[in-house]
């Protein structure tokens, strides 16, 4: 059974990965294992001129992978952008739950963060989106939506909430696999 998807969305500056920060300690003290994807629209560089993998990829090299005994990282060439369920099959099977920062326009469920302070109105409200998949908010903004709302320091109960929405439950302080 593959693991669920959550995409993280909002518009710039909301608040997403401060969001995050608080979401993924919350999910792991209920005994969930969580891999991230942040979506970058752009092309980025992990690599650094002069290290052994940037050398390795100048070279030629379309799959560079940098092991250590406590972590490993892959560079990889593609020659389109993998969707979410093709990375989650591809890096995220030993993961219980993978949260998404960003892939607004993916089909899987959302979360939207929302602050005031930022922008007038959620993304996944607008008039011209409709909801997008949203299946909760966290904002300190009062909102027309029928979503379960939650507040900006409410990781712990968005961590519970998600734990009895996807593929478990919480038994004991500790989450459990319905597989």
């Amino acid at each position: 059974m593959a693991s669920p998807i959550i995409c993280i969305v909002g518009k710039k500056k909301s608040g997403k990965t401060t969001f995050m920060e608080k979401l993924v300690p919350e999910l792991k003290a209920l005994g969930i294992s969580v891999g991230t994807i942040k979506h970058d629209a752009h092309s980025f560089e992990m690599d650094h001129e002069g290290k052994d993998s940037w050398r390795h990829r100048k070279a030629g090299a379309e799959t560079v992978v940098v092991s250590s005994p406590t972590k490993i990282a892959m560079i990889k060439t593609v020659e389109h952008e993998m969707s979410l369920s093709e990375l989650a099959e591809c890096l995220f099977a030993d993961r219980h739950l993978i949260l998404a920062e960003g892939f607004f326009r993916s089909d899987q469920p959302k979360i939207e963060v929302h602050r005031k302070e930022a922008h007038d109105e959620p993304l996944c409200t607008s008039q011209n989106e409709g909801d997008m998949g949203l299946i909760a908010m966290i904002t300190n903004a009062d909102t027309d939506t029928d979503k379960p709302v939650f507040g900006l320091g409410d990781a712990k109960d968005v961590a519970a909430w998600l734990a009895r929405r996807y593929r478990g439950w919480v038994q004991d302080g500790m989450w459990s696999r319905r597989d």
